[in-house]
């Protein structure tokens, strides 16, 4: 169960609000305390999201809520990777975003490799039946109301060693990927340690770990285009980042809070996307601008990946249901 793996201990907690004076300061009489958290920067796609939830709250509301920002709970001194989940769950920020695919079957589903031929189709899916499938298990499974779903994106190889055009370019590099990538690049040949990117920049920038794969916003926000030279446009795969809420806290809100909270998510949303799109031409030009080669795969180059990737097909019918496979075309 999600709620029973992520929860830490009545210490843990103690020791993480050590961490964060901003988390535990003092509220305005009288208001509802909102306090909207992430892990990347303020200036990315995501923050920009918090800020326009936060703003509609203080436009709708006025002086009735106080709404501050964690953009990044790293760089507060909390890890990179489930701490969100914790936070929310304890009460402790009210609400967060993150990339558990390989913890929810249907956003593992979603996260197949090439999957998708863009993030249009991707986006239409998890508008539908499968974000729904995804919330719902959330939801059954923890203590949260999940009220829409930031985009990672289509995810790109990028390593520091040679170009890569087709699979065999890839064979013997250690590639550190996504939890939910890890089969992908078992069957490639380059499967590198699974552990949190930031901990793994100064393993690619000392040559222990060869490369990762990510969005381009995503090197260029973490820094990763410092270390690596070569990209490939793999789009091998699309990851969704729920955006989730104390559902106790959240229930205990007037309709009308509730109502706005939901509103201001589907605009943040559409915003995420929005700047997601002009971030990854941008992020792409500051790579190329730095030096790094990017390769843009042919169709037939692309068809050799996707073959790599068939037998990750054939264990899927094993794992998910067909209704839930159905939902993405398989």
């Amino acid at each position: 169960m999600l709620r029973r793996q992520f929860l830490k201990s009545s210490a843990a907690l103690g020791a993480g609000l050590a961490l964060t004076p901003r988390l535990a300061s003092s509220q305005r009489a009288d208001s509802e305390l909102i306090i909207l958290a992430g892990y990347a920067p303020a200036e990315s796609s995501f923050g920009q999201g918090l800020d326009l939830i936060g703003e509609r709250l203080e436009a709708r509301f006025g002086n009735a809520v106080e709404v501050k920002y964690v953009y990044n709970v790293i760089e507060i001194g909390y890890e990179a990777g489930n701490s969100l989940l914790w936070l929310v769950d304890a009460g402790l920020v009210t609400l967060g975003y993150l990339s558990i695919a390989d913890q929810v079957d249907a956003l593992n589903v979603a996260a197949l490799p090439f999957l998708f031929p863009d993030e249009a189709s991707a986006r239409a899916v998890m508008d539908g039946p499968l974000g729904a499938a995804a919330a719902a298990q959330m939801e059954s499974q923890t203590n949260y109301r999940v009220l829409g779903f930031f985009e990672n994106g289509l995810r790109h190889i990028s390593n520091s060693v040679r170009p890569v055009r087709t699979p065999a370019d890839v064979r013997g590099l250690r590639i550190r990927p996504h939890r939910s990538q890890l089969r992908l690049f078992e069957l490639l040949g380059a499967a590198g340690p699974v552990m949190e990117l930031p901990a793994t920049i100064p393993l690619m920038a000392d040559g222990t770990v060869h490369g990762q794969e990510n969005p381009f916003e995503n090197i260029v926000s973490y820094g990763i285009h410092d270390v690596q030279r070569y990209y490939t446009t793999t789009a091998h795969s699309y990851l969704s980042r729920p955006i989730f809420v104390n559902r106790e806290r959240f229930d205990a809100w007037p309709a009308e809070l509730q109502q706005e909270m939901r509103a201001a998510v589907a605009d943040a949303v559409r915003l995420q996307r929005e700047v997601h799109d002009r971030e990854e031409l941008a992020a792409r030009a500051i790579i190329e601008a730095g030096g790094g080669e990017v390769v843009d795969l042919t169709p037939e180059q692309r068809a050799e990946f996707v073959a790599v990737a068939e037998p990750i097909y054939a264990e899927a019918r094993e794992i998910y249901s067909a209704e839930l496979l159905r939902l993405v075309g398989l």
